[in-house]
Order: structure tokens, then sequence, then C-alpha cells
């Protein structure tokens, strides 16, 4: 931060970021170096966000500075009120984005992309992003929609279908609200008029995602047109990817850091210096070469999905809820934090490591050490808010399903009921200092009312079925975490790390 406020002092001549003045950034600023007027589509993205943009759009981009790909370029779009506001922002400055790596070490490249084209207007009922995921020239569409985002039924993790908004895309297919009635009805266009299909590629962290994707497109065609379901079932293809590279949101200190580079950048990302991708090459209509900037193509993505979903991103929640009632503001912080940081290597080393595979000459604790480093890099401002975010649909996705395997192979699951406790104790609002956590969840009020009733009844929280399902019933977790709630309530979380801590 020290090295933020020097930047900050001097006096620096501002640029405008557009396709004008790339010739005009600073020298050190690295900008495409092909001919963004050559361009053509071949990919639409659904979730223009900070991780997009630092992910897929750059190893696009890699590939457009080796001469490749300039037939892939991206057009975005989005589906909720909020992407119009991304959808202004980047249009302002010609779809360019300003990627910021940031090193522990200190240094700091800075790198603007080009491999995004337009970003389509966000209709009520979807109409130009339905008509240009139609064009015969877009033979991938992707998305980042976060895990919350795909309607997942928790008791079989399909399509949720009583769900209103997949009820009314099934009932209105010619004006969907959701990503995926989009999807059906573009495809639906594609094959009526002898196009063919493109493939489906989910960049969410989700454990087969490409799988999930599948459901959820197939899913919802079946409730109105079984022909259309079957027709994209044989034909479109759904492959499983692994995405990696922690991207906080943009703040202040993220506008601060660009702008003392002398670049005007409504919305710059900045992000960690790793970045990982697996995929099955299972693509139907043709795909860029990603491997020639890194991305590995690999038949065995279920195995890189389930590491870094458990570790990664399960770690994520043992660190953000009881990081967000100790007032710690971000991961690096929590990190630092000597009980907090004991406590996410007991319950990573313990409970979540014997419960994933090995990959070939990868040992889980090197992978786990290599989380370690990650999430303590000072020079990544990874809010705690940010990870906390959504907790209803990155427990269940991310902590869970562990608990649920120390529970049928006779594992430790103490821990991860603490895990759990923590995260009811945070959802009653308040941090240990007294001062209010704001709204964090798509279904904060339910939560909230849910955690003041476990304060006194801790069963009422397990009793949440769209969230935990039977696990309540499992008298091993649920004692455990009525145990850990009432220590948390009556002796503080400090105390109750100390004493999880000592247990043997």
């Amino acid at each position: 931060m020290d090295e933020l406020m020097d930047l900050s002092s001097r006096k620096t001549s501002m640029t405008s970021l557009n396709n004008n003045t790339l010739d005009a950034l600073p020298a050190h600023v690295m900008r495409p170096h092909y001919d963004r007027t050559c361009l053509t589509p071949g990919i639409v993205h659904i979730g223009v966000g900070n991780f997009h943009r630092a992910h897929l759009a750059w190893y696009v981009h890699r590939l457009m500075q080796q001469g490749q790909a300039l037939d892939w370029a991206i057009i975005g779009a989005g589906v909720r009120e909020h992407d119009a506001v991304m959808r202004e922002k980047l249009l302002g400055q010609d779809c360019l984005t300003t990627l910021i790596e940031l090193d522990p070490l200190g240094a700091q490249a800075t790198e603007v992309t080009g491999a995004m084209l337009d970003f389509l207007p966000v209709d009520a009922d979807n109409k130009s992003l339905i008509q240009t995921m139609a064009d015969p020239r877009i033979r991938i569409v992707t998305t980042t929609i976060t895990e919350g985002g795909y309607y997942l039924d928790p008791a079989n993790q399909g399509l949720d279908l009583t769900h209103p908004e997949i009820i009314y895309d099934a009932e209105n297919p010619d004006r969907p609200r959701t990503a995926f009635g989009a999807i059906v009805a573009a495809l639906r266009l594609r094959r009526d008029n002898g196009v063919g299909p493109f493939t489906g590629l989910s960049c969410d962290n989700l454990q087969a995602n490409g799988t999930i994707l599948r459901q959820a497109v197939v899913g919802l065609a079946r409730l109105s047109d079984a022909d259309l379901a079957n027709w994209i079932d044989n034909h479109c293809s759904f492959p499983n990817s692994m995405v990696d590279c922690i991207v906080p949101a943009t703040g202040p200190a993220e506008l601060q850091r660009v702008r003392a580079f002398g670049i005007e950048d409504d919305v710059p990302v900045t992000h960690e210096n790793f970045r990982q991708w697996v995929i099955e090459d299972s693509f139907c209509a043709g795909r860029p070469d990603w491997s020639l900037v890194g991305a590995e193509f690999s038949d065995h993505v279920h195995q890189y999905e389930a590491r870094k979903i458990r570790v990664l991103n399960g770690g994520h929640q043992v660190l953000a809820n009881v990081a967000e009632i100790l007032a710690v503001e971000n991961i690096s912080d929590a990190m630092a934090h000597p009980l907090i940081h004991a406590m996410f290597r007991k319950v990573l080393t313990d409970e979540i490591i014997p419960h994933v595979d090995p990959l070939p000459d990868s040992p889980v604790l090197e992978y786990l050490d290599l989380i370690d480093r990650r999430f303590a890099n000072d020079a990544i401002i990874d809010t705690v808010r940010r990870v906390a975010f959504d907790g209803s649909a990155r427990h269940v996705g991310f902590i869970i399903p562990t608990i649920r395997d120390g529970l049928a192979s006779g594992h430790p699951i103490e821990g991860l009921a603490l895990v759990e406790a923590l995260w009811a104790r945070m959802c009653e609002g308040t941090r240990e200092n007294g001062s209010q956590i704001e709204a964090n969840d798509p279904i904060w009020d339910m939560l909230t009312d849910k955690a003041a009733a476990a304060r006194q009844n801790p069963s009422v929280w397990l009793e949440m079925q769209q969230i935990y399902g039977d696990l309540g019933q499992h008298a091993r977790f649920a004692d455990a975490f009525a145990k850990w709630l009432k220590h948390i309530y009556e002796n503080g979380v400090e105390s109750t790390l100390q004493l999880y801590l000592e247990q043997t």
C-alpha cells in the first residue's frame, strides 16, 4: 500500500483508454499488436466480470498477440440489469481492459487486452443476445454467471424445475429471462436455419461445470420442445473445465493504481501472478488453440476440478466467515492472523485433503502450500466480503460435499462443523466489535432470521434443506455444529478457535 501511495503522489499525465490512444500509453504498458479492426467474432461470453477479463479474454488476447485466433474475438453479453453498467463503461473505452498482475515481491506487469469487440444491449427479452448467438460465426458460448446462477436443485444438483425463472422461460421460450433460455432460443434458430450447433463452455467454479451447463440447457429445452432438447443433447458439446486465478473486485484502490500508471480506465482489473485453465477437448464447432498460451487440454479435468474446488474454493470459505466476524478486511490479513491461519491449515490438512485425489507428480499437500502462498499475497487486495458473498451457494458447492465424504468414511468433521457454525454466526449480522455486516447473500434476510433463531436452538440452522439436505439428521455433524455455535456465542471466536486447535 505504501508503494501505491508513492505512485499516486507522482505527477502523471493521464491517457484515456480507447482504440485511438493505444500508441500513447506509457512505454512499460503492453498493448495489442494486432489490428483490432480486422477481428471477427467467434465467441459470445455471458457474464462480463473481472474474472472473465483476467482469464478467458486474456487467453484469447495472448493468442491474438501471436497472430492466432483473429476470428475468435469475443462479444460480451449479460442478462441482468447490473450488466448494463459494465456495458456502458466498457463501450466507453472500446471494450479494452487494463490488467495489472500483482506479484507478492512487488513487481507489477501492466497489459491492455483487446480480445473483446462489443458488448450487447441488455434487453428484457434477450433479443440481441439470441440473435447474436444464432450468428453462424459464433462457435463457442462461454459463461461466468457464478455458482448460484445455475438454478441447481440441491437434492440432485440438476436443474431446479420449480424455480420461477425456469418456469417463465419454459412458458415463454421466445422471450426468455435467463442465460439458459437465451441459449435454447438461439440454438432453436440455428437448428431451424441449418447453421449447426455451438459449444457451451462454463468458466464457473462448479465441479463438472460443463455437465451442469448441459443439464441446464437441455433440461430447460425439454420443458417446451423435446425434439429441440434431443438435438442439443446430440449435437452440442459442453466440455468440463477448471478455471483458476484470484481476481479481486475493482474498488478505489484499483482505480488509483491504474491511474498512477497514467491510464484512465473506468474498469481495470488486478489479478494474482498465477493463472490455470484445464479443459476437456470436446468442441463441436472448432476452438482456438489455447494450449499455445498456457492452457491445458486434458481427459482428467475432474481431478483438477475436485482439487481446486475442495482446497482453494473450500479454503476461501474456511477463512472468510471467521475473518468477517473478527473484522479482518482482506484475505491476506486473515492468513496473517495466527489463529485463523492455524485453523485454515488444520481444517484443510485433517478434514479436506484426505478426500482429494492427488494428480501425477503433484502431492495434495504441495498444492495446499501453493494455495497458502497465494492467499497470503498481500499485493492482492482481495476482500473478505467478496469471498464470503453468496455463502448459500458456495458452502453447498465447496464445503458440504466434503462433510458428506467425512461422515461416509469416518474421517473427522469437527473443523468443518466449526466452519459452518462460524458461517451461522456471521449471518447473525454483526461482528464481534459490534459493527454491522451488510447483506451479502441473495437470501440474506432468510439467513439472518435462521441465524438469530439458531443462537438458542442450533438445529434451526441445519433445517435449511436447500443448503444442508439431510445433514441435520446426522448426529455426529449436528452435535459438533451445536457445540461450536454455543461456544462461539458464550466465549467468543478466538477462544473457540483456540479450543479447536488444541484438539488432537
